[in-house]
């Protein structure tokens, strides 16, 4: 095969709509309640709830403007190919493309720290041990086909979601009456500036634990029909993972004392040992399927960020060549579990998270107001594309500056 062939050999339209929620699902949770829940109580306390729900909230409007970029322009790369459509300014796609690829790195390299620390707890090895083992061997099942990744990253969903509702079930069954304190813990009273501004300062936290929807849409050149699933895929997603964080989150802040969950790294073993009271072998390994999941998915969407750029010219073209193969990116797939694994390393886990949430809620607004610009042009969607009313992508892009803002006074 020549190299002009090489370069010519497309991406593979293998996956539905079920592939597409179980992978929005997989990176979603794994990025999320399975590694930050600790970290989001002992801001919050008791109305960690809260600090999901307004995570939640701001994602769905920025959920509705992906929904309809994704049938626009159904390219991979999708955030830098929307800016590059709307505003048609170089500089700014390339901007906008980087910071979703050091966002994903971030992401990535938050997760494995997660993941090791519930490997650690049944293998006593060096940290920066376990880090390499992630990293790594996602990076090998992320590039060995896309129909191989997914399937194996649907049944690791599959596993972390009975994981997070085994945690409900237990808790909710545990202290039945529980449940009806569930509206005051979403609720932080106004007055209480203590209690709203660590909603707010949990709020980034939590905010990365919906990172996923978004990542969806760069499968688009990969999914079968992706006009009319993905704005399905992207909604079942986003409401699927607020239902769940919410109550295990819920279910967390009334087992476990802050100081308890401030001192762990595997809060959902130390939760899952509290409701039981019997070893936590099973949730511990669930816990690392989920986080391992995590990484591999973000690995994947990466990879694709990468590829789309190349494609399009904003970055080296060898570095998105498709292998013809696997039919995957595979340079891109090893620059990008390289970075992640130095990051991993190197940054705390709180850092990583809170600047992975910094960087996408800024590309977010940004992406909101390219939706925004498409409207007021006047550019017609697609025949048959799903489409929103210009005042959700106004609020989207309202909403993620004014979480950023007010998290940062909040933890200033």
């Amino acid at each position: 095969m020549s190299k002009t062939e090489r370069d010519a050999v497309p991406l593979k339209r293998s996956i539905g709509l079920m592939g597409l929620v179980l992978y929005g699902l997989g990176v979603t949770i794994g990025a999320g309640i399975y590694v930050l829940v600790g970290e989001t109580i002992v801001r919050a306390g008791p109305y960690a709830p809260a600090s999901f729900l307004l995570s939640a909230f701001v994602m769905g409007f920025t959920a509705a403007s992906f929904a309809e970029l994704s049938g626009r322009v159904p390219q991979a790369a999708g955030e830098a190919v929307y800016v590059e459509k709307s505003f048609g300014i170089a500089w700014m796609t390339i901007a906008v493309g980087l910071a979703v690829l050091i966002e994903a790195m971030i992401a990535a390299a938050a997760i494995s720290v997660g993941s090791a620390g519930y490997i650690a707890e049944l293998i006593p090895l060096r940290s920066e041990v376990l880090v390499a083992f992630v990293v790594l061997s996602m990076a090998m099942i992320a590039a060995w086909g896309i129909r191989e990744s997914i399937a194996i990253a649907g049944a690791m969903t599959l596993v972390e979601v009975a994981g997070l509702l085994i945690i409900i079930v237990l808790g909710l069954v545990n202290d039945p009456g529980s449940i009806a304190e569930l509206p005051r813990s979403l609720t932080p009273p106004v007055g209480d500036w203590p209690a709203v501004s660590g909603v707010l300062a949990a709020s980034m936290l939590a905010f990365f634990a919906f990172i996923g929807f978004d990542d969806v849409v760069n499968l688009v050149e990969e999914a079968k029909n992706p006009k009319k699933i993905m704005p399905w895929a992207i909604g079942i997603t986003l409401a699927v993972v607020t239902l769940l964080y919410v109550l295990v989150s819920f279910v967390a802040a009334k087992s476990v004392s802050v100081e308890e969950m401030a001192k762990t790294s595997a809060p959902i073993s130390l939760l899952f040992e509290r409701l039981t009271g019997l070893p936590p072998l099973t949730i511990t390994l669930i816990a690392i399927i989920a986080t391992m999941n995590g990484v591999v998915i973000i690995l994947i969407m990466a990879a694709r960020v990468t590829y789309g750029m190349a494609k399009a010219g904003r970055l080296p073209a060898w570095i998105g060549t498709v292998s013809p193969r696997t039919q995957t990116p595979v340079r891109a797939t090893v620059i990008i579990a390289a970075v992640v694994l130095v990051m991993a390393i190197f940054t705390p886990l709180d850092v990583l998270a809170e600047t992975s949430s910094e960087v996408l809620l800024t590309v977010f607004a940004v992406i909101n107001l390219s939706l925004v610009w498409f409207k007021i042009k006047g550019v017609a969607a697609p025949e048959g594309a799903f489409t929103v009313h210009i005042v959700f992508p106004i609020a989207g892009a309202v909403f993620c500056f004014a979480l950023v803002v007010g998290a940062s006074l909040a933890g200033g």
